[in-house]
């Protein structure tokens, strides 16, 4: 089986990850994390939500975390060859991400984002997809005057958690829309773990089809049901170099119950039981392609430290099974001396 020799991986725990999180947590505990992401060598992070932070307090502090991410000692030597990505779904998000570009601290790239599905795409944005499209034309154009990279993401690829089964190849079409209209790069996201290992990889072969090249598309899949890693491997033997998870594997939908207070965030949960969503595991995903001999360009040991660190910070037990584990040793750190074992008398 071939697979790619070296692929890209951003982590999005600060964003995505802490979004579902039922606690608020602090600032300080995000720019430690962002900053020793950037200190394991990863050159994509995404880090805050622009939108409105009464329905999504666990970024009402997203002002506070870019402004001191950026004046940070600590990654001084590192911040310019980082991308960091903040999200930005309707018009006023994008107009505030703009104006914190002029001051000097906001985003080097924003999030759009389309669902196939009419529904989720709705619960998400509060646009029609018609609409959402006509908004993003002109806002794209926008955000590339100020300086800033557009992500458009395409989301529901293999089905949606409010309507059911969803075409891909609609998905396909939409990622060629984002590029009509002017996005730097294209998100192909199972936002709620709907999507089997057998489909990832006709997805993705279906895409490379169209495009060829795979350095302008990240994969983005949460292991709501288990198969996170297996969907990865997939995405590999399709051509997919490039991918998004989060320390722990945690993340899901905007929390609606922040620090003991019922909050908007996106609605209701899409499952009875919200501890089961999750992205792919930041940490188990370095140590496998580690393993398969795939180049990340990243520092394992210390991605394994933080994956420790982060479960302090939310305060529990997380998915990350290397953590605990450790890497596989790649020498016999202790060989055993030969001993000589006496013959055992004949047995007459």
């Amino acid at each position: 089986m071939k697979y790619p020799k070296k692929v890209t991986i951003g982590d999005i725990t600060v964003r995505d990850g802490f979004q579902h999180e039922e606690n608020y947590i602090p600032a300080e505990a995000k720019l430690w994390l962002s900053e020793q992401l950037i200190l394991a060598g990863f050159k994509h992070i995404e880090v805050t939500n622009l939108g409105n932070p009464v329905g999504m307090p666990q970024f009402k502090d997203a002002d506070i975390l870019m402004k001191n991410l950026r004046i940070s000692k600590l990654i001084e030597h590192l911040i310019n060859e980082v991308s960091i990505t903040a999200v930005t779904i309707r018009e006023k998000a994008i107009e505030r991400a703009i104006e914190n570009k002029k001051e000097g601290f906001g985003p080097d790239r924003i999030l759009l984002m389309v669902s196939t599905s009419e529904s989720h795409h709705y619960k998400n944005s509060g646009l029609n997809i018609d609409d959402y499209w006509k908004m993003a034309e002109k806002y794209i154009k926008l955000a590339h005057n100020a300086g800033i990279k557009v992500n458009g993401t395409v989301s529901t690829i293999w089905g949606c958690p409010i309507e059911g089964p969803t075409e891909m190849t609609k998905a396909v079409d939409f990622a060629q829309r984002w590029f009509d209209i002017g996005a730097d790069d294209v998100e192909h996201a199972d936002h709620d773990g709907s999507a089997s290992p057998d489909r990832i990889y006709k997805y993705f072969s279906m895409l490379l089809d169209k495009f060829q090249n795979p350095k302008k598309h990240i994969v983005h899949l949460h292991t709501t049901r288990g198969w996170g890693l297996a969907n990865v491997l997939s995405a590999l033997q399709a051509g997919m170099t490039n991918f998004e998870a989060t320390m722990g594997g945690i993340g899901g939908q905007p929390a609606n119950f922040v620090s003991g207070v019922p909050v908007k965030g996106t609605g209701k949960y899409y499952y009875s039981d919200p501890s089961i969503t999750g992205l792919v595991c930041t940490e188990d995903l370095v140590v496998m392609l580690d393993e398969m001999g795939i180049e990340t360009n990243l520092d394992i040991d210390k991605i394994l430290e933080i994956g420790s660190m982060t479960e302090r910070i939310v305060g529990r037990r997380l998915r990350s099974e290397c953590i605990k584990t450790g890497r596989i040793p790649k020498n016999l750190k202790n060989p055993i001396e030969k001993i000589e074992i006496p013959s055992r008398p004949k047995i007459i």
